[in-house]
């Protein structure tokens, strides 16, 4: 199964924001949208960074309440791993494990069109592992 599995069941909206926002503002937005990343783009629309809850909290760890009021620019994660519609979902969640991140913004023509977070990923691998086990099921009893 592919990301587009994914997005198809949960949609394709991601939470933006520009990094002028304050992390503070960052931080509010998160907790209105209950959302653990913020997809960091510039005037253009154009991906430039994440910030996720880890981000705060290392930020907050190192320097302390006045980090609340540096620009997302300064405390975002620039270094992004991003993926396709096309992908494997089990590719997408080697690529979570092992670069220890929980969100993945997913890119198709140079254009964001979704996010998937380790969440989604194991909800859809457990419905995928009740389908075959049901479907198992089904032909044990009809041999």
């Amino acid at each position: 199964m592919t990301v587009r599995s994914i997005l198809a069941g949960k949609g394709s909206s991601v939470e933006t924001i520009e990094p002028h926002f304050s992390l503070s503002d960052a931080v509010q937005r998160m907790a209105e949208r209950n959302v653990g990343a913020l997809v960091v783009v510039d005037s253009k629309r154009e991906l430039i960074g994440i910030l996720s809850e880890r981000d705060v909290v290392h930020e907050l760890a190192a320097r302390g309440p006045a980090s609340l009021n540096q620009p997302l620019g300064d405390v975002m994660t620039r270094k992004i791993i991003v993926c396709g519609l096309a992908d494997m979902i089990k590719t997408v969640m080697e690529w979570m494990t092992e670069g220890k991140f929980r969100h993945i913004p997913v890119i198709d023509q140079n254009q964001l069109v979704g996010i998937v977070s380790i969440g989604d990923v194991v909800k859809f691998r457990l419905e995928e592992m009740e389908r075959e086990q049901s479907a198992l099921r089904d032909y044990i009893q009809t041999a």
